[in-house]
């Protein structure tokens, strides 16, 4: 979930927290109270470095009440958009720079497995909601999940006087020329998911979909960030795109970061046909030299104090079942009852060459 998002703050966690020492066992070769009294020197404090996506957050003061509890310092190492992340990751593995990654998710999983990028570990999976214990095929950890949909920005649409789009065939209408910003689906975890729900709408007759897109003018860039907070019209950055491909969850975002006072509604909605679900993993780097360090971060990842902050951190979902939800989100997120998903063998099988010709379609 490359998710997933608003502009939010990436956490520096710095210094590292010493663990208590115990008494040395006395020297056998002398009985004098000064040498049996040795002890030695404190433990090397732990390090778990963390790989996330830039979108990545959660609040400081669960950091740092998990650093004091168990004494391991938490680094987050933020890594561009999620497919910029796993790239990396694939590219060092067996010999990654982190410990964690967070925020593979399901378009993107089967790559990472592949690679052999994980030690493969499953934290607390009766504490998942049912659907999702599954999810990550025995290997990592699923943390959230979200929907991948069109945001509109309807301030923009009623100023014009044009009913905004509600169907993925809309989007290829004259009427809705030049007014879409995708992102690249080689680079961006949320692009990639947009390509897979036009596979999964349109099976085998997709590129002629994205070629209508293409005469329709879309544009493409290579991630959320830019998409959403330049591009977009309602993105904050001087936009001059209504139509954006980002997350169900990006309405309430404007409504919890807007000054004081804040508005009663969003002024952007989401075009529930065509969305994309995505679950956000958590997993543990194989070759870290720490893995039981490494798997008490991913089981921190889906305890229920972090479960319960990551839809106001990074507008997503909780993994854990029986979290309630903030207000925000049920007043102002509507789920997609049927939403658009792909077999992960299938999406493990065909990327590469999707991605390939998508390329060739889009941007030849």
């Amino acid at each position: 979930m490359s998710r997933v998002r608003p502009t939010l703050a990436l956490l520096a966690v710095m210094g590292a927290l010493a663990l208590t020492a115990c008494g040395a066992p006395a020297d056998s070769g002398s009985s004098t109270p000064s040498s049996s009294a040795a002890t030695s020197s404190p433990p090397e404090p732990r390090t778990v470095r963390v790989v996330t996506h830039d979108s990545f957050a959660l609040s400081e003061d669960l950091v740092t009440a998990f650093e004091q509890s168990s004494g391991i310092t938490v680094e987050f190492i933020p890594a561009g958009d999620a497919g910029e992340m796993v790239n990396r990751a694939v590219l060092a593995s067996g010999n990654p720079e982190a410990d964690v990654l967070f925020g593979v998710d399901t378009t993107l999983l089967s790559r990472a497995i592949d690679a052999d990028v994980f030690d493969p570990y499953v934290a607390s999976p009766d504490a998942l909601r049912e659907e999702l214990r599954d999810a990550g095929l025995g290997v990592v950890t699923p943390v959230d999940d979200g929907d991948v949909c069109v945001n509109i920005d309807d301030g923009w649409f009623a100023e014009q006087g044009i009913a905004p789009p509600s169907t993925l065939e809309d989007l290829a209408d004259e009427r809705y020329r030049g007014l879409l910003v995708v992102q690249n689906p080689a680079t961006s975890s949320p692009g990639l998911a947009f390509l897979l729900a036009t596979i999964a709408r349109y099976g085998d007759a997709w590129p002629d979909y994205w070629e209508r897109l293409r005469a329709n003018d879309v544009r493409v860039v290579n991630g959320w960030s830019e998409a959403y907070l330049t591009e977009f019209t309602a993105g904050g950055g001087g936009g001059d795109k209504p139509l954006v491909v980002s997350y169900s969850t990006s309405p309430p975002a404007e409504i919890v970061y807007a000054e004081e006072p804040k508005p009663e509604r969003p002024s952007t909605s989401v075009m529930l046909d065509g969305c994309y679900r995505q679950v956000e993993f958590a997993g543990v780097l194989r070759g870290t030299p720490d893995p039981d360090a490494a798997r008490a971060v991913v089981d921190w990842l889906v305890s229920t104090e972090v479960q319960a902050d990551v839809p106001l951190s990074m507008f997503v979902f909780p993994a854990r079942d029986f979290v309630a939800l903030p207000e925000v989100f049920e007043r102002f997120v509507t789920r997609p009852q049927a939403p658009l998903e792909l077999d992960a063998a299938e999406i493990a099988a065909q990327r590469d060459q999707w991605i390939e010709q998508w390329t060739q379609v889009v941007l030849r």
